[in-house]
């Protein structure tokens, strides 16, 4: 069984930045491709960012590019959003997830294992 638990979510005005954590459970974290999804009030669940086991493929949704990073430490079975020039438009709950591929994926079926959620709140 894997538990992801989501964390450095709050409330931060239009052009600040936080930093997600992904704390995972489970001998098998580093061998899987990780990402992060959003879903704000009244709309779908929405890809954000991806990276592989070995952090060394990224992929982000193009609402984020440019302001979001994606990493991850396997040592400490921790994955990690950097968001900065965050917009109001950000506001969501954001939520870690683990794949059951180790490619790129962005579609929610491509993973099995997920968190609660952190909600951030983008002020303007």
């Amino acid at each position: 069984q894997v538990q992801l638990v989501e964390s450095g979510g709050g409330l931060v005005q239009a052009g600040g930045s936080l930093r997600l954590s992904c704390a995972a459970s489970g001998r098998t974290f580093s061998s899987y491709t990780m990402g992060w999804f959003r879903q704000a009030p009244g709309k779908e669940r929405e890809f954000v960012a991806t990276v592989t086991w070995s952090a060394g493929y990224t992929y982000y949704s193009d609402s984020v590019k440019g302001r979001f990073t994606i990493s991850r430490d396997n040592a400490k079975n921790t994955v990690y959003l950097q968001m900065n020039s965050l917009k109001p438009e950000d506001t969501a709950v954001y939520r870690c997830a683990r794949s059951q591929r180790q490619t790129i994926a962005t579609r929610i079926y491509e993973y099995d294992y997920w968190g609660q959620g952190t909600q951030v709140t983008v002020s303007s």
